[in-house]
Protein backbone atom coordinates (compact mmCIF):
# COMPACT_ATOMS: atom_id res chain seq x y z
CA UNK A 1 0.00 0.00 0.00
CA UNK A 2 1.34 3.42 -0.93
CA UNK A 3 1.28 6.22 1.62
CA UNK A 4 2.12 8.83 -1.00
CA UNK A 5 5.06 10.37 -2.77
CA UNK A 6 7.83 12.59 -1.46
CA UNK A 7 9.81 14.94 -3.68
CA UNK A 8 13.31 15.92 -2.53
CA UNK A 9 14.55 18.83 -4.61
CA UNK A 10 18.04 20.36 -4.51
CA UNK A 11 18.78 23.53 -6.49
CA UNK A 12 22.42 24.59 -6.78
CA UNK A 13 24.02 27.72 -8.22
CA UNK A 14 21.08 29.88 -7.14
CA UNK A 15 21.38 33.65 -6.90
CA UNK A 16 22.17 34.52 -3.27
CA UNK A 17 19.97 37.59 -3.55
CA UNK A 18 17.00 35.66 -4.93
CA UNK A 19 17.07 32.92 -2.29
CA UNK A 20 17.04 35.61 0.42
CA UNK A 21 13.90 37.18 -1.10
CA UNK A 22 10.99 36.07 1.11
CA UNK A 23 8.37 37.53 -1.26
CA UNK A 24 9.77 35.58 -4.22
CA UNK A 25 9.87 32.37 -2.16
CA UNK A 26 6.27 32.97 -1.03
CA UNK A 27 5.21 33.39 -4.68
CA UNK A 28 7.04 30.17 -5.62
CA UNK A 29 5.45 28.15 -2.80
CA UNK A 30 1.98 29.48 -3.58
CA UNK A 31 2.50 28.56 -7.23
CA UNK A 32 3.48 25.00 -6.28
CA UNK A 33 0.44 24.73 -4.01
CA UNK A 34 -1.95 26.09 -6.67
CA UNK A 35 -0.55 24.06 -9.60
CA UNK A 36 -0.68 20.82 -7.61
CA UNK A 37 -4.12 21.59 -6.12
CA UNK A 38 -2.85 21.30 -2.54
CA UNK A 39 -4.69 22.57 0.54
CA UNK A 40 -2.87 24.63 3.17
CA UNK A 41 -3.86 24.05 6.78
CA UNK A 42 -3.38 27.15 8.96
CA UNK A 43 -0.73 29.78 8.33
CA UNK A 44 2.70 29.09 6.81
CA UNK A 45 5.64 29.29 9.22
CA UNK A 46 8.79 31.13 8.11
CA UNK A 47 12.10 31.90 9.74
CA UNK A 48 14.76 34.27 8.41
CA UNK A 49 18.28 33.62 9.68
CA UNK A 50 20.67 36.51 10.41
CA UNK A 51 22.71 37.82 7.47
CA UNK A 52 24.05 36.17 5.39
CA UNK A 53 21.66 33.36 6.29
CA UNK A 54 18.70 32.20 4.35
CA UNK A 55 15.08 31.41 4.98
CA UNK A 56 13.25 28.30 6.14
CA UNK A 57 9.57 27.81 5.43
CA UNK A 58 6.89 25.27 6.22
CA UNK A 59 3.41 24.87 4.80
CA UNK A 60 1.29 22.31 6.61
CA UNK A 61 -0.97 20.70 4.02
CA UNK A 62 -3.98 18.45 4.37
CA UNK A 63 -1.92 16.19 2.06
CA UNK A 64 1.15 16.50 4.35
CA UNK A 65 3.75 19.30 3.94
CA UNK A 66 5.87 21.57 1.77
CA UNK A 67 9.14 22.84 3.25
CA UNK A 68 12.14 24.72 1.96
CA UNK A 69 15.53 25.87 3.22
CA UNK A 70 17.80 28.36 1.47
CA UNK A 71 21.53 28.74 1.91
CA UNK A 72 22.62 32.03 0.27
CA UNK A 73 26.21 31.55 1.40
CA UNK A 74 26.47 28.49 -0.89
CA UNK A 75 23.76 29.28 -3.46
CA UNK A 76 21.66 26.23 -2.50
CA UNK A 77 17.90 25.94 -2.03
CA UNK A 78 16.26 22.70 -0.96
CA UNK A 79 12.58 21.77 -1.11
CA UNK A 80 10.64 18.84 0.31
CA UNK A 81 7.07 18.06 -0.71
CA UNK A 82 5.25 15.07 0.68
CA UNK A 83 1.75 14.23 -0.58
CA UNK A 84 -0.41 11.35 0.53
CA UNK A 85 -2.40 11.43 -2.72
CA UNK A 86 -1.21 11.31 -6.34
CA UNK A 87 -0.30 14.69 -7.85
CA UNK A 88 0.48 15.76 -11.40
CA UNK A 89 4.10 16.53 -12.31
CA UNK A 90 5.52 19.94 -11.37
CA UNK A 91 8.21 21.65 -13.49
CA UNK A 92 10.75 21.89 -10.63
CA UNK A 93 13.79 22.22 -12.88
CA UNK A 94 12.35 24.93 -15.12
CA UNK A 95 10.78 27.00 -12.34
CA UNK A 96 13.80 26.92 -10.01
CA UNK A 97 16.09 27.91 -12.89
CA UNK A 98 13.73 30.73 -13.91
CA UNK A 99 12.88 32.07 -10.46
CA UNK A 100 16.03 31.38 -8.42
CA UNK A 101 18.71 31.30 -11.11
CA UNK A 102 19.61 27.67 -10.32
CA UNK A 103 22.30 26.21 -12.55
CA UNK A 104 21.56 22.61 -11.47
CA UNK A 105 18.35 21.08 -10.13
CA UNK A 106 18.11 17.50 -8.88
CA UNK A 107 14.65 16.05 -8.23
CA UNK A 108 14.34 12.74 -6.39
CA UNK A 109 11.05 11.01 -5.67
CA UNK A 110 10.38 8.47 -2.98
CA UNK A 111 7.28 6.28 -2.81
CA UNK A 112 6.32 6.21 0.86
CA UNK A 113 4.83 3.30 2.78
CA UNK A 114 5.67 0.61 0.24
CA UNK A 115 7.67 -2.48 1.17
CA UNK A 116 9.54 -1.01 4.09
CA UNK A 117 13.07 -2.38 4.27
CA UNK A 118 15.02 -2.16 7.53
CA UNK A 119 18.66 -2.78 6.65
CA UNK A 120 19.60 -3.14 10.30
CA UNK A 121 17.05 -5.88 10.89
CA UNK A 122 17.48 -9.54 9.97
CA UNK A 123 15.96 -10.35 6.57
CA UNK A 124 13.08 -12.79 6.48
CA UNK A 125 11.13 -14.29 3.63
CA UNK A 126 7.90 -12.91 5.08
CA UNK A 127 7.06 -9.33 5.98
CA UNK A 128 7.72 -8.71 9.64
CA UNK A 129 4.78 -7.58 11.77
CA UNK A 130 4.90 -4.03 13.10
CA UNK A 131 5.04 -5.33 16.68
CA UNK A 132 8.16 -7.38 16.05
CA UNK A 133 9.77 -4.55 14.05
CA UNK A 134 9.12 -2.19 16.96
CA UNK A 135 10.58 -4.78 19.34
CA UNK A 136 13.70 -5.19 17.16
CA UNK A 137 14.19 -1.43 16.84
CA UNK A 138 13.74 -0.97 20.59
CA UNK A 139 16.28 -3.72 21.22
CA UNK A 140 18.78 -2.11 18.84
CA UNK A 141 18.33 1.25 20.55
CA UNK A 142 18.89 -0.32 23.95
CA UNK A 143 22.05 -2.05 22.73
CA UNK A 144 23.39 1.06 21.01
CA UNK A 145 22.41 3.39 23.86
CA UNK A 146 20.05 5.54 21.73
Amino acid sequence: MSAGTEWLVDAEGCSSELIRDSELLRILCEEIIAKLDLRVVGEPTWHRFPTPGGITGLYLLSESHLTFHTFPETGVATFNLYCCRPRPPYAWEERLRDLLGASKVVVRTVDRGTEIVHRDLPETSERTSSDSVTSEITSMREVSGL
